[in-house]
């Protein structure tokens, strides 16, 4: 019964945050923020910086993905990371000797995962796809040719993934593996990386598990990773039946309107009008999960963004930022983690691009530049330990144990013509236009000098494709090209002041805001 009433409670916060949001694109012109520093929320979310995504495994070898990775790791705060790939034949996992015995080599998963742990963060394991010795066919997907195929031998899949395991608690020892989730396989609802049926992947799923668990039983394990939160009851319900472990649930969620794979951006893809979309999707995966036989699974959306295609332009857009943030509020503490769906550019499913914008998933270029979207979980980062009371559904106030307070608020507007697609429409110079004023009015602050610094993203702001349009979008850029739009996007203050908050306690500010502007203010409290 209490897992019925949090879903009707969270049920009932969506239907308000539609509202709310409706209202906020009206009156957009008298908005106001309050807050009070003395009333608290609760403890922020941080499920937005759980985990991020990859491209594949073979990628996290390259020197510049892993400086890339150091760099988002100190300014977004990723905790865990997944990726393609792990088990495919350019990781040099799998052979068999002349006898068909297995030949286990670690060489590659090594350098990759002691670089990740290096770097502070932790793997999010996820197992494919399929070495070709072990393979029942030959299907590939992407350029680098992962392999779809069910494996020829099932006990040769789980001794395989037992001595992984084993592995792996050897070189990093039990207690930092238990820290880790192991994901079997990916989207293996499409069948384009899945060549098998779902009984295949219940029976892939359970030869995993049981080879995981057999190693330690505190290890986590899940699935079924699938596209469009699919197979969540089936998961559920065949686990539960046979006997199979399963410790969370993961899927993946893009905002847009049509299909699910379309890796070159050919089918013309359009962001979805829906203002709940890809968040719903959430809602009503722990609305399954709470209905099921195994209410307490935690709930992880290992993939999500604004569009399931590395060829969309909106990626690289100033308005991907405020749609990040628009979804991680409305998912609130729904979701266990929210994987953004990648953290670079360096992804090769198409190949490796030419260009320094294509619309890739990236929250960096291949160069290492800062998209937009970078900035808005760098925002995020940011924000202090607390939440406050706040009506306003597209901003959190925010405060630190230190005394430190930060409000983070902004426009989420859908600006796509009826009849017009991503690929065609965000490659524009897309000026904002004015969505009046923002008052934000802060109470009972402890009196002291503070310093305020101001950020924002929106149009030529932290806005490397706008800058790139007008070099001409040349196909290559210069080392000073490169070195110039690093420096624009590089997410410095707008402006710092310092400023005295008297014994009322009041901080009053009024800022113009454009359509798909973000804007952070951090009042940091001096000693």
């Amino acid at each position: 019964m209490r897992f019925k009433l949090v879903i009707c409670c969270l049920l009932a916060v969506l239907a308000s945050n539609t509202t709310a949001f409706a209202q906020n694109g009206r009156k957009g012109r008298n908005r106001v923020i309050s807050a009070d520093f003395r009333k608290e929320k609760g403890p922020l979310s941080q499920m937005f910086k759980e985990c991020i995504g990859a491209g594949r495994a073979n990628e996290g070898l390259r020197a510049d993905w892993q400086q890339q990775l150091r760099v988002t790791k100190e300014e977004c705060g990723f905790k865990y990371i997944r990726m393609h790939g792990l088990l495919t034949d350019d990781m040099a996992v799998y052979r068999e000797d002349r006898n068909g015995n297995p030949v286990y080599n670690y060489q590659y998963i090594d350098a990759l995962y002691d670089n990740i742990i290096e770097t502070g963060m932790k793997p999010f394991v996820e197992l494919g796809f399929m070495p070709s010795a072990l393979a029942s066919g030959d299907k590939t997907i992407f350029w680098w040719r992962g392999n779809v195929t069910p494996p020829k031998d099932y006990s040769k899949w789980e001794g395989l993934i037992k001595d992984l395991t084993l592995h792996f608690t050897e070189r990093y020892g039990a207690e930092e593996v238990k820290t880790w989730y192991f994901e079997v396989w990916n989207e293996p609802n499409l069948d384009g990386f899945w060549a098998g049926s779902q009984a295949d992947y219940f029976k892939l799923y359970k030869h995993a598990a049981t080879a995981i668990k057999s190693v330690n039983a505190q290890y986590k394990v899940g699935g079924p990773g699938t596209a469009g939160a699919a197979w969540e009851p089936e998961m559920i319900e065949y686990c539960q039946k046979n006997g199979v472990p399963l410790d969370f649930i993961s899927t993946h969620s893009y905002g847009v309107d049509q299909g699910f794979l379309d890796e070159f951006g050919s089918a013309g893809t359009v962001l979805s009008k829906d203002r709940l979309s890809v968040s719903r999707d959430v809602i009503n995966s722990r609305k399954e999960i709470s209905n099921s036989t195994m209410p307490n699974l935690e709930l992880h959306y290992t993939e999500w963004s604004s569009s399931y295609t590395p060829s969309d332009p909106i990626h690289d857009s100033y308005h991907q930022a405020p749609y990040i943030l628009e979804k991680m509020k409305q998912v609130g503490k729904t979701a266990n983690s929210m994987s953004y769906w990648v953290f670079t550019d360096i992804f090769e499913e198409a190949a490796p691009r030419v260009t320094p914008f294509h619309g890739g998933f990236g929250l960096m270029n291949t160069q290492g530049i800062k998209k937009p979207a970078y900035h808005a979980f760098s925002f995020m980062n940011k924000l202090g330990e607390t939440e406050l009371q706040n009506s306003d559904s597209l901003s959190w106030v925010c405060k630190s144990s230190n005394g430190d307070m930060q409000v983070l608020l902004w426009d989420f507007s859908y600006t796509l013509p009826a009849k017009v697609n991503n690929q065609d429409y965000y490659v524009k110079d897309l000026p904002s236009k004015s969505k009046g004023k923002v008052t934000v009015e802060l109470s009972g602050i402890p009196a002291g000098d503070y310093y305020l610094e101001t950020y924002k993203i929106g149009y030529k702001q932290n806005d490397p494709y706008t800058a790139y349009y007008q070099l001409n979008k040349p196909s290559q850029l210069t080392r000073e090209q490169v070195a110039f739009l690093k420096k624009q996007t590089d997410g410095s203050p707008l402006s710092s002041e310092l400023i005295k908050i008297g014994a009322s306690g009041q901080f009053k500010k009024e800022v113009p805001l454009r359509e798909n502007d973000v804007c952070l203010f951090s009042l940091r409290k001096l000693p």
